[in-house]
């Protein structure tokens, strides 16, 4: 991971406000690194950013936006992953309602494990990786070895 981090926002709908709530709160450490959201949650962070760097003009910040999550914006996200395209994942995801796209969450959250993301699924662990001094350091997670897995013979029989 380079100095810049490429940080993925997400948060389900129950969820929208905390995750503005935290950009609001953060957002000076935020825009020195690009940042990657899918649909509405993009939409409702660069309008909050916006709103925040009115009187500071001359400051640039990426935001990449993605489908919706419902749409195949988790599935995007997860293949940006996979890519290498993303350090850090933000995804506050709602326990108590269930979505009807349940199993590409799933999917998302089980792909930022495999590939050793630095994930929060909750404001306090969001707070403790947005203020960690590697940040705004290199970094290179330890990857788990998984050749043996792909080497190894299936019988059918």
């Amino acid at each position: 991971m380079k100095e810049i981090k490429r940080i993925a926002l997400v948060a389900h709908d129950n969820r929208k406000k905390d995750l503005v709530e935290w950009v609001e709160w953060n957002y000076k450490l935020l825009i020195v690194h690009k940042l990657i959201c899918t649909g509405t949650t993009g939409r409702l962070i660069e309008q909050t950013i916006k709103a925040k760097l009115k009187k500071e003009d001359t400051v640039q910040y990426e935001i990449t936006l993605l489908k919706s999550g419902p749409l195949g914006g988790d599935q995007q996200l997860g293949a940006m992953i996979a890519e290498g395209d993303i350090d850090l994942v933000i995804f506050l995801w709602d326990p108590m309602e269930p979505q009807p796209h349940d199993v590409d969450v799933k999917a998302l959250l089980r792909i930022a494990v495999l590939y050793n993301i630095p994930t929060a699924c909750n404001r306090s662990t969001a707070d403790f990786m947005i203020s960690s001094s590697l940040l705004n350091t290199k970094y290179e997670p330890i990857m788990k070895d998984y050749s043996r897995y792909l080497k190894r013979t299936l019988s059918y029989e």
